[in-house]
């Protein structure tokens, strides 16, 4: 009992705060970065938090860089705990008079965040200028745990975790091409024909998840001339006249000069779902942009489903 008390009292819980950067990033480097200080200082930090508690909380190698040991992992929880507590109490000291403040960032995938989400979002900083943001359209999964994102929009509901989720929309995909593309070959009838033609898809092996692999549904035997990991370069690629895209409806809207091919018979649905760690769902700006991303989404269901521009 004395030896708890001991270790508690010469705790420097700002080390907790360097812990949590190198248990996320797993490289001191990469804490360094984000903390705004250099490699020497986060290395101290974490050995002197080590020191205090008497255990270790890393194995560190140059290959893996930081890994939890046990002790670290079961730290991590508490010390989380600890952050979101903080964020609350911040929160909370501040008064219920003062406007909604913070930083919130949102991870989301490249075309939807791109062309979907970051007009919502430059509308809300206009509603809510104590709230900054940032936005995170990326052509990969973004890690909750790690934080790089605290609210992610993803093409897959999270199997696990201490999350919030809900499904978001659903959107649909359609087959399209320039008009000048369909002009330099026979008029295209009937979903039999598209195998005389020139796709643009994705790189399968580096498609971040099974639900992008959309030429496999249509056609199980078609192969793509252009791949490629961002759907913008696809449309890119589509506009240029190198073929066939499959495009999500509210993608292919910023682009006049796509045309769909066959609406009615190629036509694919797909679910965007929302998800943020459960301690962090309460805070106030959290909720503020939950509720403004879901209402607006909503709102623009015909964009989403194709039925409108």
């Amino acid at each position: 009992m004395q030896k708890h008390l001991t270790s508690l009292a010469g705790l420097n819980w700002d080390d907790l705060k360097f812990f949590l950067e190198v248990a996320r990033l797993r490289k001191a480097s990469s804490a360094a970065k984000r903390l705004g200080v250099d490699y020497t200082t986060v290395s101290r930090r974490i050995n002197a938090l080590e020191a205090s508690l008497g255990t270790l909380l890393f194995e560190k190698s140059r290959t893996n860089g930081f890994s939890l040991t046990n002790e670290g992992q079961r730290l991590l929880g508490y010390a989380e705990a600890i952050e979101s507590t903080l964020h609350m109490a911040c929160e909370q000291v501040t008064g219920s008079g003062l406007a909604p403040s913070g930083h919130v960032r949102m991870g989301c995938t490249e075309g939807f965040g791109s062309f979907f989400i970051t007009p919502l979002l430059s509308r809300f900083v206009e509603q809510y200028p104590a709230i900054s943001l940032d936005i995170l359209p990326l052509p990969h999964f973004i890690s909750l745990s790690k934080r790089e994102a605290d609210i992610v929009i993803a093409v897959e509901r999270p199997e696990h975790g201490p999350y919030v989720c809900c499904k978001l929309t659903d959107y649909r995909l359609r087959l399209y091409a320039t008009a000048d593309y369909l002009d330099s070959y026979p008029a295209i009838t009937d979903v039999s024909q598209l195998a005389a033609h020139p796709f643009v898809s994705y790189v399968d092996d580096l498609a971040f998840s099974a639900e992008l692999l959309y030429l496999s549904h249509v056609l199980p035997n078609a192969s793509a001339r252009l791949r490629s990991t961002s759907v913008v370069a696809q449309m890119v690629a589509a506009r240029q006249g190198h073929g066939l895209a499959i495009l999500p409806c509210f993608l292919a809207a910023e682009a006049p000069d796509l045309v769909p091919v066959l609406p009615d018979q190629v036509s694919l649905t797909r679910q965007f779902w929302m998800y943020c760690r459960e301690d962090l769902r309460k805070l106030k700006r959290i909720t503020l942009l939950w509720d403004y991303i879901r209402a607006e989404t909503e709102a623009r269901q015909g964009v989403l489903m194709g039925h409108s521009a």
